[in-house]
C-alpha cells in the first residue's frame, strides 16, 4: 500500500476537466505518476518499479484537499495533519515570517523537506513559501525516519511535496478569504475594562487573503518537449491583536485565584517619566492626563496614563509574496529526458510597532539629560527631577524618557525572505529498459533579511530635551548654538504629544538595522535502479525480481550573515560570518519479493537499504540503514513493518557557532533575586517563587538568596554564547502496522500503525532559562552546569574578555534523549450512490502515547504527552483528527465536503503527576480558574461546482461555528511565541469565509 490519502480528493492530469471533491475510488498500491510523463515519483526510496509498495504509512495530501480548504500558505495545509505540530509563522509575530513543518514534536531540523524528491534549501532555513498552492500536485508526508535514503535531517520524516509539471494549455486560479469573526465578551475583556483599555465587541470582517496564480504550458516538437511555467501572487492584511476581544490585551495572573490582569507597558501616550538621581531616583510617572503639569504615578488614573504594550502588534502578519518558475522536459532519445525547473520567490512581511521614544537603557548606559531651566517643565515637575536646580541654568537632571506617540504612524519591523531553486537532470531506461538512472544538481540560495524599526538616537533626544527660551519660543539650545539647525523642542512633559515636526525630527531619515544571512546548498544526486528479474534473480515464488539502487550524492553548504553599520550600533553586536560544510554519500537499496500471488500468501516482501555519509566538519563518517517488511497473507490483510536508524547531523551553522565562544548581555533575570510583580510591575519586588534550597543547586549560598544584589542591571544577566562540541544525534525509528481492505465491504480501506521514534544524543539549542529551569526542579549536573555564579553569587559579568564566572550558558549541545511515540489510524470509503452520487469518507487521527525527553541518564525521564507549559513547551494533544465526508454529484460537476477535526485536552504542566516526570513547579503557578485547554471541536463546509468544463467554483467556511481559540494567561511567559493570550493549534482569528475561481483556456 503507498499511500492512505488525508484528503479524499483526486489527483487530475493536465487532460482531466472535472475539479470537485470527488475522491479516489481506491487507495492507489502502485506507485503515483507524476504528472503524464510517466515518471515515476515515490516517496521514500529510490527504487523506480511500476508497482512499488510502501512499508511504512505514508500520507497524502491532494490538490483537490488544497482547493477546497482555500489555503492561502502551504503551512495551514499541513497544519490540518495530526502528525504536524502547528505552527503558524504568518501568526506569529516575532517570526521572520519563514513557513516550516515540525512532525511528531521532534523539531523543524528533524523533518526533510523536499520538492520532487529533491531538498528544498539548506536546512533550518527552509521557507516552504517558494512552493506554490495552484502548482502542488500532492504533499506526501512519511513519518518516521528516512536517513538511509535521503540523508541527514530525515529523522522525523520527510515532507515531499510533488509539483505539477508538463501541462498544456491556460490555467488561471484564484482564491480570496476572510475573517467573520464575532467578538464576544470574556475574562479577558473584563481584565481590560478593569485597566481601561477598550475592547472591540461585536461582528468583525478582516484579515482578508489574495491568492492569484497563472500557469501555461505547450507541448513542442510533436511532444517530446513540454515547457511551462507560472506566476502567483499571493496577499494577506493586517489583523491585530487588540482586533480580538480575547487578545485585546496580554492577560496575566499573581496567584493560581486571582482574576486576570493586564500587562501595562512602561510606555504611555501621556509620557512617562523616570528620575534617575535624587530621592526619587527610579519611581515611574507619567504627565498628568489633565495637563496640569504635575507627575502623577504611572498606572495610577486618567486615558493614557496606563497602556497596552500589544496592542498594535499583528495577530495575522500582512505579508505579499510573489512566485515564479518554469518546468522542461525533454525527450532528446528513448534513453534519455532531460528535466528541469526554476522556482523563484520573494516574500516581504512586517511586524507593526508602537511609535515611540526607546528608553535611554535600549540604547545604551547613559541617562538622558533634561536642562534645569527647561520651559516645558513645570515648578512642580522641575522640582520632582532637578530639586535644588529646579529653574537653574547650566544644570542637568539626569531621566528616562518613555513616551509614546499614538497620534503618528506606526513603525514596522520588516523581514524580506527571498530565493531562488534551480534543478537539472538526466534520467531515462537503458539496457533493454531495465536499467534506470536519474542524475540531478540543485542549487537553492535565499536572502533572509530582517529589517528593525528605525529610533531616534540618543543624542537627537538628547538635544530635544535642552530646550531654552528664546523671545518667549521653547528652542533646542543646539539650534542657538548651531550644531543642529534642524533640531524640534521635544516637550516631554506635557500628555498626548502629537507634534509632527518632531517625530519627523527624531526619526526623519532613520532606517532600522538590517541583518541579512544567506544560505546556500549545492546538491548533486546520481541513481542507477535496476530489477534483476530481468536477469532470472528472483525469488521461485515471487513473479518480480529483486531490484536494486545505488546512489551517491554530494551536498556543500554554506551560511552567510552580514549585518549593516547601524545594525552594529544599535545592538553593540554584529560580526559578519560566513561558514561552510560539505558533505559526501553513498546509498543502496533493495527490495527483494520472495512470495508472490500464491495460494498461501498473496506477497511477502522484503527492504533494505544503507547510507554512509562523511561530513567533514566531523572527525568520523556515520552510517544509517533501513530494514523493512510487507506481508499480505490474503488480498484483505497486509502486515508491514519497519525498522530503521536516522541521524541528523549538525547544520553547518551550528557546527560553527558551536565552537565559537563570545558573551552578551542576556534577557533573563535572576530567578534567585527579588523578582518584579507582574500585577504592580512598579511596586516593590517579591520574593523568588522557587525555594532557597532550590537556588542553591544553582550555587547561590543561602544567605543570598533574595538578595537585592543578585539583581542584573535592568534584569539582563550575561550570557555565554556557544562552547560545546557537537556530535551527530541518532533516532531509531520503528514501525508496525496493518491495512485491511476487506472485499466484502467494497471500497474501505482501513489502516492502524504503531510508531516509535527514539532519538539518542539530541541536538538541542538551550536558552539560559532551560539550563536555569532545569537546574532549578532538578539539581542534576546536566543542567546546572550551564550556570556560573561569581563569588558574590550574581549572574553578571563584563562581555568583554572571557569571564570565567558570572553567566549562563546559551547555545546549541548534544542532550540525552527524546522519544515520540503513538498510533496512526487512517481510513477511507468510498461508495457509490447510484443516480444520486457517490459519498467519499476519508479519516487521519493520532493517539499519542509518548512525547518526551530525558535529560541525562540519571534524570527521571519526563512524558509530556497531553500537556501543555513550562518544561514541555506547546507539545502535542493525546488525540487529535481530522474526518472529511464528501458527497459528488453525477459527472462530478458539484461536490459538498464536510470535514471535522478535534483536538483532545490539554491540562497545564504544573498540574501534571509525578509519574510524568515532568519536573515539579510551585504550586503558586498553579491557576484555578485555567487549568488547562478543554477538548476542541471544529467543522469546516466546502462546495464545489462546475459552471462549465472550464470554470470550476468553490466556496469554503473553516470553523464555521466562529470557535474561539482558548485563554491560556501567561501564555508567553511560560511557553513563549504569541502574545494573543492562546498558543498555537487552535483557530486563532475564528470563522474563515473563502471563495476560489479555476479557469482553464
Amino acid at each position: 500500500m503507498a499511500a492512505l490519502m488525508v484528503s479524499p480528493a483526486a489527483a487530475q492530469d493536465r487532460d482531466s476537466q472535472p475539479s470537485s471533491l470527488a475522491a479516489a475510488s481506491s487507495v492507489p498500491e502502485s506507485a503515483d505518476q507524476d504528472g503524464s510523463s510517466g515518471n515515476i515519483v515515490v516517496t521514500g526510496t529510490r527504487i523506480v518499479r511500476p508497482n512499488n509498495r510502501s512499508a511504512a504509512p505514508i500520507l497524502t495530501t491532494t490538490a483537490a484537499e488544497i482547493a477546497a480548504q482555500g489555503a492561502t500558505t502551504i503551512e495551514e495545509v499541513l497544519n490540518r495533519l495530526p502528525q504536524v505540530q502547528v505552527n503558524s509563522e504568518q501568526n506569529f509575530s516575532d517570526s521572520e515570517g519563514r513557513q516550516r513543518i515540525k512532525l511528531r514534536s521532534l523539531g523543524y531540523e528533524r523533518t526533510l523537506m523536499l520538492i520532487d524528491g529533491l531538498r528544498i534549501g539548506l536546512p533550518n532555513s527552509v521557507d516552504v513559501g517558494i512552493i506554490p498552492n495552484a502548482l502542488v500536485e500532492r504533499i506526501d508526508v512519511l513519518t518516521g525516519g528516512a536517513s538511509s535514503v535521503y540523508g541527514s535531517d530525515a529523522v522525523a520524516g520527510v515532507v515531499n511535496f510533488i509539483l505539477k509539471k508538463n501541462f498544456t494549455g491556460v490555467r488561471i486560479d484564484g482564491n480570496y478569504s476572510f475573517f467573520n469573526h464575532n467578538n464576544r465578551r470574556s475574562a479577558v475583556t473584563d481584565a481590560a475594562a478593569r485597566a481601561g483599555f477598550n475592547a472591540p465587541l461585536g461582528m468583525k470582517n478582516d484579515g482578508g487573503r489574495a491568492d492569484i496564480s497563472v500557469a501555461a504550458g505547450a507541448d513542442l516538437f510533436g511532444g517530446s518537449v513540454n515547457i511551462s511555467g507560472f506566476a502567483d501572487y499571493r496577499q494577506s492584511s493586517l489583523v491585530r491583536l487588540r482586533d480580538r476581544s480575547n487578545a485585546v490585551c496580554e492577560v496575566i495572573t499573581s496567584s493560581r485565584t486571582s482574576p486576570l490582569a493586564c500587562s501595562r507597558a512602561s510606555y504611555t501616550p501621556a509620557g512617562t517619566i523616570i528620575p534617575q538621581a535624587g530621592p526619587n531616583a527610579g519611581t515611574q510617572y507619567v504627565n498628568n492626563p489633565n495637563g496640569n503639569g504635575t507627575f502623577i504615578p504611572i498606572n495610577s488614573g486618567g486615558a493614557g496614563s496606563s497602556a497596552n504594550p500589544y496592542d498594535d502588534w499583528a495577530f495575522q502578519r500582512p505579508f505579499h509574496r510573489v512566485n515564479a518558475g518554469g518546468f522542461l522536459t525533454a525527450q532528446l532519445d528513448d534513453h534519455v529526458e532531460l528535466y528541469s525547473n526554476i522556482l523563484w520567490y520573494r516574500d516581504k512581511s512586517y511586524n507593526t510597532q508602537l511609535n515611540r521614544v526607546l528608553s535611554y537603557s535600549a540604547l545604551g548606559t547613559t541617562p538622558y539629560q533634561v536642562n534645569c531651566d527647561n520651559p516645558f517643565l513645570s515648578a512642580s515637575q522641575g522640582q520632582t527631577l532637578c530639586g535644588a536646580n529646579a529653574g537653574v541654568a547650566g544644570q542637568f537632571a539626569p531621566l528616562d524618557v518613555r513616551y509614546r506617540f499614538d497620534s503618528q504612524p506606526l513603525v514596522r519591523q520588516e523581514y524580506i525572505n527571498a530565493g531562488y531553486r534551480i534543478t537539472a537532470g538526466l534520467r531515462g531506461r537503458v539496457l533493454d529498459n531495465v536499467w534506470s538512472y536519474d542524475v540531478a544538481g540543485m542549487l537553492s540560495r535565499a536572502q533572509l533579511d530582517t529589517i528593525d524599526e528605525p529610533f531616534a538616537s540618543a543624542t537627537k533626544v538628547n538635544r530635544s530635551l535642552n530646550v531654552v527660551n528664546v523671545n518667549g519660543r521653547p528652542t533646542c539650545r543646539s539650534v542657538v548654538d548651531g550644531s543642529d539647525p534642524a533640531c524640534v523642542p521635544f516637550n516631554a512633559f506635557a500628555p498626548f504629544n502629537n507634534d509632527s515636526a518632531l517625530n519627523n525630527y527624531l526619526y526623519g531619515g532613520a532606517t532600522g538595522g538590517i541583518a541579512k544571512r544567506i544560505p546556500r546548498l549545492l546538491q548533486f544526486v546520481g541513481t542507477v535502479s535496476g530489477d534483476l528479474g530481468k536477469y532470472g534473480v528472483t525469488s521461485p515464488f515471487a513473479e518480480q525480481g529483486i531490484a536494486i539502487a545505488v546512489g551517491a550524492e554530494y551536498r556543500d553548504e554554506m551560511d552567510r550573515t552580514d549585518y549593516n553599520e547601524i545594525f552594529r550600533q544599535n545592538n553593540s553586536s554584529g560580526a559578519n560570518s560566513r561558514v561552510t560544510q560539505n558533505i559526501l554519500e553513498g546509498n543502496v537499496e533493495i527490495q527483494a519479493p520472495l512470495v508472490e500471488r500464491q495460494s498461501w500468501t498473496k506477497l511477502l516482501q522484503l527492504n533494505g537499504g544503507y547510507r554512509l555519509s562523511k561530513y567533514n566538519r566531523l572527525d568520523d563518517k556515520f552510517g544509517t540503514w533501513k530494514i523493512e517488511g510487507i506481508w499480505s497473507p490474503i488480498e484483505d490483510i497486509t502486515f508491514r513493518a519497519s525498522i530503521n536508524k536516522s541521524q541528523a547531523a549538525p547544520g553547518v551553522g551550528a557546527a560553527a557557532n558551536a565552537s565559537n565562544i563570545s558573551y552578551n548581555r542576556g534577557f533573563y533575570a535572576d530567578p534567585c533575586a527579588p523578582q518584579v510583580n507582574a500585577s504592580n510591575p512598579n511596586g516593590p519586588r517579591v520574593a523568588p517563587s522557587w525555594s532557597p534550597q532550590q537556588c542553591a543547586r544553582t550555587g547561590l549560598a543561602t544567605n543570598l538568596y533574595n538578595s537585592a544584589t543578585l539583581i542584573c542591571p535592568d534584569d539582563r544577566c550575561t550570557v555565554r554564547e556557544g562552547g560545546f562540541a557537537l556530535r551527530p544525534e541518532t533516532a531509531y525509528g520503528k514501525t508496525f502496522g496493518v491495512v485491511l481492505r476487506p472485499r466484502f465491504v467494497r471500497g474501505l480501506t482501513v489502516s492502524v500503525d504503531r510508531w516509535l521514534i527514539d532519538l539518542q544524543d539530541q541536538l538541542e539549542f538551550f536558552n539560559p532559562l532551560d539550563w536555569i529551569n532545569g537546574c532549578l526542579a532538578t539539581g542534576n549536573d546536566y543542567y546546572c552546569r550551564g550556570i556560573k555564579r561569581n563569588a558574590d553569587g550574581t549572574l553578571s559579568s563584563p562581555t568583554t574578555g572571557s569571564p570565567a564566572t558570572g553567566w549562563v550558558s546559551r547555545g546549541s549541545t548534544n542532550g540525552y534523549k527524546s522519544k515520540s511515540h503513538g498510533w496512526d489510524f487512517q481510513g477511507q470509503y468510498n461508495v457509490g450512490l447510484g443516480s444520486v452520487g457517490s459519498l467519499d469518507m476519508s479519516f487521519n487521527g493520532t493517539l499519542m502515547t509518548l512525547v518526551g525527553s530525558q535529560g541525562a541518564p540519571d534524570i527521571t525521564p519526563r512524558d509530556c504527552t497531553g500537556y501543555f507549559g513550562s518544561g514541555c513547551g506547546e507539545s502535542m494533544p493525546t488525540w487529535a483528527h481530522q474526518f472529511r465526508t464528501t458527497w459528488t454529484a453525477p459527472g462530478r460537476v458539484a461536490s459538498v465536503s464536510l470535514n471535522w477535526r478535534h483536538r483532545s485536552a490539554m491540562p497545564m504542566t504544573v498540574y501534571a503527576p509525578a509519574s510524568t516526570g515532568i519536573p515539579a513547579l510551585p504550586e503558586a503557578d498553579k491557576r484555578d480558574a485555567y487549568p488547562g485547554i478543554k477538548a476542541y471541536d471544529w467543522f469546516d463546509l466546502a462546495l464545489t461546482f462546475d459552471i462549465n468544463k472550464r470554470m470550476t467554483f468553490r466556496l469554503a467556511a473553516n470553523n464555521i461555528f466562529d470557535r474561539d481559540p482558548p485563554i491560556v494567561p501567561d501564555s508567553r511567559s511560560r511557553i513563549g511565541l504569541l502574545r494573543g493570550n492562546t498558543i498555537m493549534g487552535y483557530d486563532l482569528l475564528g470563522r474563515q469565509l473563502v471563495a476560489g475561481v479555476s479557469l482553464r483556456l
